[in-house]
């Protein structure tokens, strides 16, 4: 599958400027998920620029 990398630019949601994986969703899943971490897009706004991306970061902002 070839990644769609300037598609998946417009709509990334990870405001970490300096990111190498920024638009290459298989790489950025597979580094977060290898921290046991979710991506930026997973996260709304306002937790996602704390760049707590960890699993319970997550179920604090969707009450889970």
């Amino acid at each position: 599958m070839d990644c769609r990398r300037e598609e998946n630019l417009a709509r990334c949601t990870c405001t970490y400027e300096g990111c190498p994986r920024k638009g290459d969703c298989c790489a950025c899943l597979t580094h977060h998920l290898n921290k046991r971490q979710l991506p930026a897009c997973c996260f709304p706004p306002e937790v996602e620029r704390t760049f707590d991306r960890s699993f319970e970061a997550f179920a604090r902002a969707w009450k889970l």
